[in-house]
């Protein structure tokens, strides 16, 4: 399989989307390098080929829309990732936390469905490729503060200050 991929500037840094042959993300975050994006891919579903353009039509007019304020317009952006049905149903319920309204990891393992489970939570940010699309930047530790981003501290302050403006 063949991925397209482009990167272009934000206030942020350099962000680079992968996309399979449907247009659907398969891997993005603050990042210029595309290999490093195509190893967070699943390998039932990994390109085997990387392909450079200058852009990827919706997915980047919606890069430069939500850095340019427009923060609902990720939410239409379609995205493919595969794993086990709880990590699944995790990262479809990230997408639905609006900008600006920042949970836990204990209130997003409870949506979950999982009350008990605050490090699975975890766990499915930390394993989520799709960084924007599936904004596992908006939980945050239980006393408020950060916790982890794969794409540090910075980016994941400049997004929520971003979406809380």
């Amino acid at each position: 399989m063949t991925a397209d991929f482009a990167t272009v500037p934000t206030p942020a840094g350099p962000f680079t989307a992968l996309v399979d042959g449907d247009g659907a993300v398969l891997a993005s975050g603050w990042i210029a390098d595309p290999e490093a994006l195509r190893a967070l891919v699943h390998p039932s579903i990994r390109p085997a080929v990387l392909r450079a353009r200058d852009e990827l039509g919706p997915v980047t007019r919606a890069v430069t829309a939500y850095h340019e304020g427009d923060l609902t317009v990720i939410d239409a952006v379609t995205v493919r990732q595969v794993s086990g049905p709880f990590l699944t149903q995790a990262w479809e319920i990230l997408r639905k936390v609006p900008a600006g309204d920042p949970i836990t990891y204990t209130e997003f393992a409870v949506v979950s469905g999982r009350p008990a489970a605050t490090r699975a939570a975890a766990n499915a940010c930390a394993r989520n490729a799709a960084a924007l699309f599936v904004p596992c930047h908006r939980v945050l530790r239980t006393d408020g503060t950060l916790g982890g981003f794969r794409y540090g501290l910075p980016i994941k302050r400049w997004l929520l200050d971003h979406e809380a403006a």
